[in-house]
């Protein structure tokens, strides 16, 4: 976990649950706009094997497999450049995320983010293809009931190695991280408008409103509503 200000500029690895919180405006005029550039890893590794010259970037993602955040030099010099690209055709913005990756890659200010889990942080995930099929599935179905059994033979182990595996890869339970990736979903949704919380929680995945208000203050310290009052700059 970490504070954002205006200008930050992180890269965020493959299967890592995050949100964004903000407690303030920095603009009281305006609301907070984020500028988000999604790829695959498999699209880098690609235009790696394409263009070798593109190598340093290939470090960059194993440097990211949590998160990473970069210096204000980067940020600043990068910020114009990255901003640009909302008004440039395919051919222009695939030159400008060359530019950018090759810029960060070259980050040596770059600073690692540690996403909490409970109290614990997440290590990088491996190549591992079988962390990464019970990753993929958690992700996709995450409001849904999530058997640890069907999880251990998605990932062709036994119940009490894949309990280990996980541990091992996220330094989370396999409950601790679904946790997560519900309320920070319920997080975005909370922003978003006016639903009530008790919808919000099933969509998210629990039958229980009081089991999704306890997780929740347990993660954001505060209850669903107290966090929708803080926020209500957002959609009122």
């Amino acid at each position: 976990m970490a504070l954002y200000d205006d200008g930050d500029l992180v890269l965020i690895g493959p299967n890592v649950p995050h949100s964004w919180s903000s407690a303030e405006l920095i603009d009281p005029t305006g609301p907070h706009i984020a500028l988000v550039i999604w790829f695959s890893e498999a699209w880098v590794q690609a235009l790696v094997k394409l263009c070798p010259e593109m190598g340093a970037v290939r470090a960059l993602l194993v440097a990211a497999r949590n998160a990473l955040r970069f210096s204000d030099a980067a940020s600043g010099e990068l910020r114009p450049i990255i901003e640009a690209m909302v008004d440039q055709d395919a051919t222009q913005r695939l030159i400008s995320l060359l530019t950018v990756l090759n810029r960060l890659a070259r980050d040596v200010h770059a600073e690692k983010i540690a996403p909490a889990c409970s109290t614990q942080a997440f290590t990088a995930i491996t190549e591992d293809a079988r962390i990464h099929r019970a990753l993929d599935y958690i992700h996709d179905h995450y409001a849904s009931a999530l058997s640890l059994s069907a999880l251990a033979e998605m990932a062709c182990v036994s119940v009490s190695a894949f309990h280990r595996m996980f541990r091992k890869h996220t330094r989370c339970t396999v409950l601790e991280y679904i946790v997560r990736l519900r309320v920070g979903h319920a997080c975005a949704l909370l922003m978003q408008g006016n639903v009530a919380v008790s919808i919000i929680a099933g969509r998210v995945g629990y039958s229980s409103q009081a089991l999704f208000n306890r997780q929740f203050k347990a993660q954001k310290g505060m209850t669903p509503s107290e966090f929708r009052q803080r926020h209500g700059h957002h959609f009122q």
